[in-house]
């Protein structure tokens, strides 16, 4: 069984113990959160509920595992002929969740 749920702006095809990156929520480490944004359910390759935009009665549990940073990207901005080059690098925090249970099927 899996949902489509959406966390942030980005649509995850979730499994139950299943891991997966989220931007980063404000919880701590072992704390449980409940998902209720479920775009569709789906059992045994059989479409059980899909939402309008949501699935009222569904929720998805998860518990928070690691707050991290993905790694460093870098970004340059140049100007040809000007003499102009600037480097900056990014590190976007992101926390791990690990799916517990899929509710309302």
């Amino acid at each position: 069984m899996y949902a489509v749920i959406k966390c942030g702006n980005k649509q995850f095809n979730v499994k139950e113990g299943q891991k997966i990156k989220i931007d980063k929520v404000k919880l701590e480490i072992g704390d449980v959160i409940e998902i209720t944004k479920v775009l569709l359910i789906n059992k045994k390759n059989k479409i059980i509920k899909i939402g309008r935009p949501f699935v009222k009665t569904a929720t998805v549990s998860a518990e928070i595992i690691a707050h991290k940073r993905e790694k460093k990207i870098k970004i340059i901005h140049f100007k040809r002929r000007k003499h102009y080059m600037r480097h900056k690098g990014h590190r976007q925090w992101f926390s791990e969740i690990k799916i517990i249970n899929i509710k309302g099927y």
